[in-house]
């Protein structure tokens, strides 16, 4: 039987800024991208091993820039109904409660937040009015960890989950890029859900399952970080994991259809 594949963790950009986009996420890691960056690409690179659903996203990395990419990435969600969108905001946008309220109008479930990006900590207070729109109604996917930089480190993300006590988050990267031996401080936690996205490449299978199932299997997802990487080779990586037939459902379909659909 196919097993159910729910990639939740890619990003899509309009077709005239995507090789634009997709350079300038490259030069960021100096990492070569493996996808072009579309939705259409998206699509047919991740039919190569049978996802039926994406969670996708885009960051706006100044205040200008968030009305136009929740207007897009809604758009596309409308177009393809194998989308799930996140909506993006910034500290330094003005009317961040309203524009929460139009991102639910426009069918958006969530919103990403990259801090290393967008430059900002994840606990500065500038950012607290975006945690206090979010909090129950809207789960953050937060790019987590970077050992270049401090904005998103893991113990900046557990200050806000003991500030915010009904915020749920999405940790990204198995909990910290490049900061895996600190992502410990919020392993358990209820309220927060970690991604295999942009991990898998850098760690061994043996390290890769002991941080999920430290974590816990109930609360993982299976992630690309398209266009990064490609479908199929994330795909091997996660096979080589050595999880049962039970975790592989938990974290391909089920924790992401209950918290999402």
């Amino acid at each position: 039987m196919q097993e159910q594949i729910f990639n939740m963790h890619t990003h899509i950009f309009p077709e005239k800024i995507a090789d634009k986009a997709v350079d300038a996420i490259g030069a960021f890691y100096d990492i070569p991208m493996e996808l072009h960056g579309t939705s259409e690409h998206l699509l047919e690179d991740g039919s190569k091993i049978g996802v039926t659903r994406y969670l996708v996203c885009s960051t706006a990395t100044t205040a200008h820039q968030v009305e136009s990419i929740n207007n897009f990435v809604a758009a596309e969600t409308a177009k393809h109904p194998e989308f799930v969108g996140f909506g993006s905001l910034h500290p330094e946008y003005d009317g961040i409660s309203k524009e929460v309220d139009r991102m639910e109008s426009l069918g958006l479930r969530g919103i990403k937040l990259h801090p290393d990006f967008q430059k900002f900590n994840i606990d500065d207070e500038a950012a607290y009015p975006i945690y206090e729109a979010a909090e129950g109604r809207f789960p953050i996917l937060f790019h987590t960890g970077d050992d270049r930089y401090d904005f998103s480190h893991p113990t900046r993300l557990l200050r806000i989950l003991d500030r915010f006590p009904k915020l749920v988050v999405i940790a990204a990267h198995l909990g910290g890029y490049h900061c895996w031996d600190d992502a410990h401080v919020y392993f358990g936690h209820p309220r927060v859900f970690i991604d295999t996205s942009s991990a898998l490449p850098f760690m061994d299978s043996e390290r890769a399952l002991s941080i999920i199932r430290s974590h816990g299997t109930d609360r993982v997802f299976f992630g690309t970080d398209s266009p990064m990487w490609n479908h199929v080779s994330e795909w091997a990586r996660f096979g080589a994991l050595g999880l049962t037939a039970e975790e592989r459902r938990r974290i391909l379909w089920e924790n992401a259809a209950g918290l999402l659909l």
